[in-house]
């Protein structure tokens, strides 16, 4: 990778999240009635949907902090997260339990809460930043608890009905790929003491459970014990996902300068990207078989934002973390194809959902599952492993 490429790039990624991605939700997403944030939008930023999904609330309040704490302390984007962590403490949950909704009014009205406990993962990073940016000590405190929170009730779900019944016990990718996420955030944060513990729990449970090198697969869902399920569930792997954890791996690696780590997020990358990227059309596929089998999920084949940004920002770790030219060539297939389909240039930020040939599927700029989270994470990430690259 050029020096000419590196600065084109860092400059594209920079631009884009300060000029583009930024501004946009901004203008359209910030709810200055109710407070909060509305992420329901159509392609030119009009609201779509009043209700909110607290998974938005806590990652747009979390980026709001993290760019005022790495980037710039820029006044409006701290009262912007301190509005977002108020909307969240009056409405994001249930006094019965003490867990979060998932989904609420545009004035904060209980809807739906899910059986898993993300909501609150996204919260307590965002509550990390805010007691980063302003040293208030609650914020530190409510970061800690939700974190508590999240590892107790995935561990052990009570009052929770259960999705499925036990003739099939399942472990999913998820809860140990975004308890590294988390800890990694609060450590940074809020100096959590038990980061470390939990980081190393969770890569050794995704080894263990998940990684099949026999199958050179890093699999969404196994049994209790790590064996394959042989029916669709247990099938369908999301390379996606797994590309996302394979990134938060290698920055652990890099973190702890550990070639060990970096190996395993690299293996998870390379199998990851060689079943899941569409050798046909460019992209990253949302769902495969693990045997070359129909997938139930009908949108299997259909190229979603984030598995996009997630791959964007693995490649290019890895390159730089490990100096192959296998990634740089990588990195510069996923950027080429995500850049020339995904970003809307009339009316700023992405689309989110597009057909297999990268044609538009719907014009939706966010929903309950799409904000400013994905997208501008990534920008911020490479940007920063690309201005090392530059200086180093």
């Amino acid at each position: 990778m050029t020096p000419e490429r590196i600065q084109s790039l860092l400059e594209t990624y920079r631009d884009g999240l300060l000029e583009d991605t930024l501004p946009f939700w901004i203008r359209h997403a910030v709810d200055r009635r109710h407070g909060g944030f509305i992420t329901s939008l159509d392609h030119d930023g009009t609201v779509i949907d009043t209700d909110k999904g607290l998974w938005q609330q806590g990652r747009f309040t979390w980026l709001l902090g993290e760019l005022y704490n790495q980037v710039e302390p820029r006044q409006q984007w701290l009262d912007l997260a301190i509005a977002g962590a108020d909307f969240i403490e009056k409405h994001g949950f249930d006094p019965s339990d003490g867990r979060m909704w998932f989904h609420v009014t545009r004035d904060g009205g209980p809807i739906r809460k899910r059986r898993y406990a993300f909501s609150e993962s996204f919260a307590a990073i965002a509550f990390g930043e805010l007691f980063k940016a302003t040293g208030r000590s609650r914020y530190a405190d409510l970061a800690r608890q939700l974190f508590g929170r999240f590892i107790d009730h995935n561990l052990d779900p009570k009052n929770t009905p259960q999705k499925f019944t036990d003739t099939r016990p399942t472990r999913a990718l998820g809860f140990p790929m975004i308890t590294i996420a988390t800890a990694q955030e609060l450590r940074d944060s809020i100096g959590l003491p038990d980061a470390q513990t939990w980081i190393d729990r969770s890569i050794e449970t995704i080894r263990r459970y998940h990684l099949k090198p026999d199958l050179k697969c890093v699999m969404e869902t196994v049994g209790g014990d790590g064996a394959i399920l042989d029916h669709f569930d247990g099938r369908t792997l999301t390379p996606g996902h797994a590309i996302e954890g394979a990134w938060f791996i290698l920055w652990e690696g890099k973190l702890r300068g550990d070639e060990e780590l970096v190996h395993l997020g690299c293996q998870m990358l390379d199998w990851s990207w060689q079943r899941g990227w569409d050798s046909e059309h460019g992209g990253i596929l949302y769902f495969v078989d693990l045997r070359g089998l129909p997938v139930q999920e009908y949108w299997h084949d259909m190229k979603f934002w984030w598995p996009q940004n997630e791959t964007i920002i693995a490649t290019l770790l890895a390159y730089q973390l490990t100096g192959d030219a296998k990634y740089a060539t990588w990195h510069q297939q996923i950027h080429d194809w995500a850049y020339a389909h995904f970003p809307d240039q009339q009316h700023g930020e992405w689309f989110g959902y597009l057909h297999r040939d990268g044609s538009i599927s719907s014009r939706l700029k966010g929903n309950l599952w799409k904000g400013p989270f994905h997208l501008p994470r990534m920008q911020l990430t490479c940007w920063r492993i690309l201005n090392e690259m530059r200086v180093g």
